[in-house]
């Protein structure tokens, strides 16, 4: 049941939300659970003209964020009259950042998906805990953790400046340009057909990113966007 509500909105805010409505449509949200990956998403959100509803079943947390977002709650979101209270129902996005409790995540999913919100995020501290939460039917599922660790562990170990892998084992990498594609045009490079990856976007120092051509020819020291198979893409950027 919900137990206390802080209702603080900022004028601020709501012509911020207001104004994101009118332009993309229905921009609120719900973010339950207001631990660090919650509370840096709720703000976030915020930050990009999002209406915000955060709700933690912590007192203190959801005071200290009463000022930031646009309705800070204390409620028990297992509690499935706790979500038609806060009138979670019509919201068409909701997110549970709640990790570390799984019966708690679990528990909440399921009433948000009972609820019948359309479009619904969880996070997930094990694949194990991903793939129940995706059984249950959770539209999106996020391992924060695992992916962030995948992440860097490709800028330690490679050349990468940055990567981003997706879920149909394919990748976009930012990269120094290897020096065995340098001084031809893209098209003549054969960098497709020889290394499988395509080069989407080219910067080069002290400019700007653009779109890459076939005509387009790369210089040493250029940093390069390039997408691919993730094995393809790995391979790539470790040339020399």
């Amino acid at each position: 049941m919900v137990s206390h509500v802080h209702l603080r909105r900022r004028r601020t805010k709501r012509l911020a939300a207001h104004h994101a409505s009118e332009q993309h449509g229905d921009q609120r949200v719900a973010v339950i659970g207001l631990g660090r990956f919650g509370s840096s998403l709720a703000n976030e959100l915020m930050r990009r003209g999002w209406d915000v509803l955060g709700v933690d079943t912590d007192a203190q947390i959801v005071q200290r964020l009463s000022d930031e977002l646009t309705h800070a709650v204390v409620a028990d979101c297992t509690d499935p009259e706790a979500l038609r209270q806060l009138g979670v129902h019509e919201f068409t996005s909701a997110v549970v950042g709640i990790g570390t409790d799984i019966e708690a995540s679990i528990l909440i999913a399921s009433n948000l998906l009972e609820a019948e919100v359309p479009n619904l995020w969880a996070k997930a501290i094990s694949r194990q805990h991903g793939r129940i939460l995706e059984r249950l039917g959770v539209h999106h599922v996020v391992l924060p953790e695992h992916e962030m660790g995948e992440r860097v562990a490709h800028l330690v170990t490679g050349r990468m400046l940055d990567f981003i892998e997706f879920d149909d084992d394919y990748a976009l990498v930012k990269t120094v340009t290897p020096e065995v594609v340098t001084g031809m045009p893209l098209g003549q490079s054969q960098v497709r057909s020889k290394y499988g990856v395509t080069v989407v976007g080219i910067k080069r120092p002290g400019e700007g990113f653009t779109y890459a051509t076939a005509e387009t020819v790369i210089s040493k020291g250029d940093v390069i966007i390039v997408t691919g198979k993730t094995q393809a893409v790995e391979s790539f950027a470790a040339l020399d």
